[in-house]
């Protein structure tokens, strides 16, 4: 066997080099303009996986998640900046209505007796950047109630808490 054709068999034995991830970062801020809080995204090939480690939340409550549609956490105006639900086919809010859920939806997280929330939550109806799903540039937020999961347009889930930017 020649060098040239030991050499091609080697290389097709190597293990083909792990394909880099698509990644965010979200830095939460709470209503005091205070960072309370972090987000790792990452594309997956069926949606985006968001790790989410934020504290300063009301103790041992049902809150809300959810992707709201504009990447501005003003906490001047108690993230209202952020805008309404990320919601780019117009589909109703929630899991139980009708017509939903949208892009934004996400189910409620518990958080624990000492105000902090660690969650891991999959999007399969978002991407970081491809198509009119892709949510960089857009906001996380944290709502101080459950959502119920049909009231339009938000879920009924309070008052916001806790808005990062996608970056």
């Amino acid at each position: 066997m020649s060098f040239k054709s030991l050499t091609a068999c080697l290389l097709l034995a190597l293990p083909a080099p792990a394909l880099a991830q698509e990644t965010a970062k979200a830095n939460f801020i709470n209503m005091s303009g205070e960072k309370n809080g972090e987000a790792t995204l990452t594309q997956t090939p069926g949606g985006v996986l968001i790790e989410l480690s934020i504290s300063g939340l009301p103790a041992g409550q049902w809150v809300a998640f959810h992707v709201h549609q504009t990447g501005v956490c003003d906490h001047t105006t108690a993230h209202d900046s952020a805008g309404g639900h990320f919601n780019p086919t117009n589909a109703e809010h929630g899991y139980l209505a009708a017509n939903g859920p949208h892009a934004g939806d996400m189910p409620n997280q518990h958080v624990g007796a000492d105000g902090k929330l660690e969650a891991q939550v999959f999007n399969p109806m978002v991407t970081l950047d491809d198509g009119d799903n892709a949510i960089r540039g857009k906001a996380l937020m944290i709502h101080g109630g459950k959502d119920d999961y049909k009231t339009q347009p938000t879920g009924d889930a309070g008052n916001r808490q806790a808005c990062a930017v996608i970056e």
